[in-house]
């Protein structure tokens, strides 16, 4: 699995945190404040030089007043076949 800040899945998540901000009518600061961090965690996260953990978009969607859940829902998952993919070039299929 890809790990970067600049996967498509990453930046539609940042965009839609960023729509859901946008929406409730909070500047960054004001979301900042709300989550007891300082103004450039939000400016970061949002920019894509830092993720969240799910705690943290928990926090985040709650203050936002969004459903965590229908965020991911809008973020397509990696499809079972690329899944299978990865464990065969693990080699951990390959042997049966």
């Amino acid at each position: 699995m890809q790990k970067s800040l600049r996967t498509p899945r990453q930046i539609l998540l940042q965009s839609l945190l960023v729509e859901a901000r946008k929406a409730k009518g909070l500047t960054q600061a004001e979301l900042a404040d709300a989550l007891g961090k300082p103004q450039s965690f939000v400016a970061k996260y949002e920019s894509g030089e830092r993720r969240i953990d799910v705690v943290e978009f928990v926090d985040i969607t709650a203050i936002l007043g969004v459903a965590a859940s229908n965020l991911l829902a809008k973020i397509e998952p990696v499809a079972a076949k690329t899944r299978s993919s990865a464990m065969n070039t693990t080699g951990q299929n390959e042997s049966e």
